[in-house]
């Protein structure tokens, strides 16, 4: 394609187009369609260049263009309660459901690592002296020591805060960087099974492996699930950097990514509670059963709110998404 004849052909239509996007008063209803037309037919202007003749200048004019002929054309619309209801009832369980087959593997595959280090380092006595003195790890496990007592160190709101904060990054990470061909998240969720079985085997070796546990669980089960959740679905988002499927790398990159941002924001929500329990729940002086039944029905309603409302919304066609509307817009592209 010649790019000059190209541009003298059709610059007339982008000049005209850019003046209706420009003009401040009422659109008639023939400036309006006429409007539609040569944004549509612009579009497609920027999809043939990009093809057929890629010029970076005029690239980023026509883009420009083309970006504020759409806010014209679909208008402006504010984010509403509906769109909150939407995210919490749809969009988000939806996202989660589809991501089932990466983070429920990853779940188990995670979980097994987790206590086959806390087999390892509790049944081998000179694993533990690496970890630390023998004086320190008995300040660590006794009756009143630092693992019980890590739990209540510091108010229980301030607590809450602090370790939602560290476990909402720790997620949001493995959602970015999963684009990194997967390869950090598998280095995150190393991590946080070695501490997992660190504890898990040196609180065994001492023999208190019950009071570990009814530390644990009231609120590590969902805090767990919602870090597998974003592991997995950082894997996947990597995954498609490999393997797209029928779409285009740059379009299946794009849904991903909207839907794991989307993602990011559902689960610190759920790290929120899972921070709550953590803070108030676990220190309190309730007792086991009754701390662990707590975090066994929390766990029990976020699975059920997945595989619920987020496999009815999947079936009814949402894909975790944003909707049509609010998304880039996408052009034909030339053959």
């Amino acid at each position: 394609m010649d790019l000059d004849v190209f541009v003298s052909a059709h610059r007339a239509e982008w000049d005209r187009l850019d003046a209706l996007v420009r003009r401040r008063r009422r659109l008639t209803g023939a400036e309006t369609d006429e409007l539609v037309a040569l944004y549509q037919r612009t579009a497609t202007h920027l999809s043939l260049i990009q093809s057929s003749a890629p010029d970076p200048q005029l690239t980023g004019r026509l883009s420009q263009l083309v970006a504020r002929a759409r806010s014209v054309v679909t208008g402006t619309r504010r984010a509403s309660w509906r769109d909150v209801t939407r995210f919490l009832t749809q969009q988000f369980p939806a996202a989660v459901y589809r991501a089932r087959h990466w983070w429920v593997p990853t779940a188990l595959l995670s979980t097994a690592v987790a206590a086959l280090l806390g087999w390892w380092i509790g049944t081998h006595p000179e694993v533990q002296s690496t970890i630390a003195a023998p004086s320190e790890l008995r300040e660590l496990t006794r009756p009143g020591g630092q693992y019980e007592t890590y739990y209540s160190s510091n108010p229980a709101a301030s607590f809450a805060a602090q370790v939602w904060t560290n476990n909402a990054w720790a997620a949001a990470l493995c959602l970015i960087l999963g684009v990194f061909l997967g390869l950090p998240v598998i280095w995150i969720l190393f991590q946080n099974m070695l501490n997992l079985g660190v504890g898990f085997g040196l609180m065994s070796s001492a023999g208190r492996l019950d009071t570990f546990l009814g530390l644990v669980l009231p609120h590590g089960l969902l805090e767990l699930t919602a870090v597998f959740v974003a592991a997995g679905t950082g894997l996947r988002l990597g995954w498609t950097l490999i393997d797209p499927g029928p779409r285009t790398r740059r379009i299946a990159l794009a849904e991903e990514g909207r839907a794991a941002i989307g993602m990011a924001i559902g689960l610190a929500l759920v790290l929120f509670v899972s921070g709550a329990i953590e803070g108030f729940v676990t220190p309190s002086g309730l007792p086991t059963w009754a701390r662990i039944t707590i975090g066994v029905v929390a766990e029990l309603a976020f699975l059920a709110y997945v595989y619920v409302l987020g496999g009815r919304a999947v079936r009814a066609g949402d894909t975790g998404d944003v909707e049509a509307a609010e998304r880039s817009a996408t052009v034909p592209t030339a053959a």
